[in-house]
């Protein structure tokens, strides 16, 4: 299973999580009520995944876990596909449940619950 493979099968368990490619060109976006949560580009390898703050972000890029998300800002940051399984599905849980928190309660509503 590459890497790739294995973002695509943790976030589409996610309730409401939909793939997109907004750009055209081999992006794998996946997204929550319209809004991206986890973002694959076509040529760097590795995700790009929201954190809650610019220092989470810068933390876990000096603790090795991964690097600036460049085209992002700057509270996102790219994990290499080689990433600890736990690691990946943490990051992505997070970068999750912060985005679908700034979705409407309306739309909220709508989703699965999600523990």
């Amino acid at each position: 299973m590459t890497g790739r493979d294995r973002i695509n099968a943790i976030c589409k368990t996610f309730p409401g999580a939909e793939w997109s490619d907004p750009w055209g060109g081999g992006h794998d976006a996946w997204k929550v009520g319209g809004k991206m949560f986890a973002c694959m580009g076509a040529v760097m390898p590795g995700v790009s995944v929201k954190t809650d703050s610019i220092e989470t972000a810068e933390m876990l890029i000096e603790m090795g876990m991964g690097v600036k998300a460049p085209y992002f800002h700057r509270s996102w940051i790219n994990l290499p596909f080689d990433a600890p399984e736990d690691d990946l599905r943490h990051r992505l849980t997070s970068s999750y449940r912060l985005v679908r928190a700034t979705l409407p309660k309306k739309l909220q509503a709508t989703l699965a619950p999600f523990e």
